[in-house]
């Protein structure tokens, strides 16, 4: 492989990094929300504070930002609600979210290990990988004989 192209190969995989980067903080927040409102019927500051571990400003700026971006809805002293392009957002990001989780499962990993590392791959796998775990996941769980 060439000087060049092997820049080129690495210079888009940090340019699709950082890409991930913008959409982590949203993606994880959007989730949430929706997490929250199928629990609990509404998504408010406080739990999302509680949650994310942050301070009620840092979750206030974040709301603001999703409002900006059509991903929320919510007025002053109010629940927060997923516009339909967040709800779209906060279901990739379960659905991406779950096939990591499984496959760390097969491999054996305990809870806290899943829990923690398909937190952060989520963000950052592409459809492409995402196919490759979904089918080594399955061979995983047929040779171990589970589901």
């Amino acid at each position: 492989m060439s000087e060049r192209s092997e820049a080129g190969r690495r210079a888009a995989a940090f340019r699709r990094t950082r890409e991930a980067h913008l959409t982590e903080v949203a993606e994880d927040y959007v989730e949430l929300i929706g997490d929250l409102i199928h629990l609990r019927g509404e998504a408010r500051l406080a739990d999302i504070t509680e949650h994310m571990a942050v301070s009620q400003p840092t979750v206030s700026k974040i709301i603001a930002r999703l409002r900006r971006e059509g991903l929320v809805v919510s007025r002053p002293y109010r629940a927060i609600f997923l516009t339909e392009a967040g709800a779209q957002m906060a279901a990739e990001a379960r659905r991406k979210h779950a096939i990591v989780a499984d496959f760390l499962r097969s491999l054996g990993l305990d809870e806290a290990t899943v829990d923690a590392d398909s937190e952060g791959i989520e963000h950052h796998v592409s459809d492409r990988t995402l196919q490759a775990l979904i089918a080594l996941t399955a061979r995983l769980k047929a040779e171990a004989g589970t589901k």
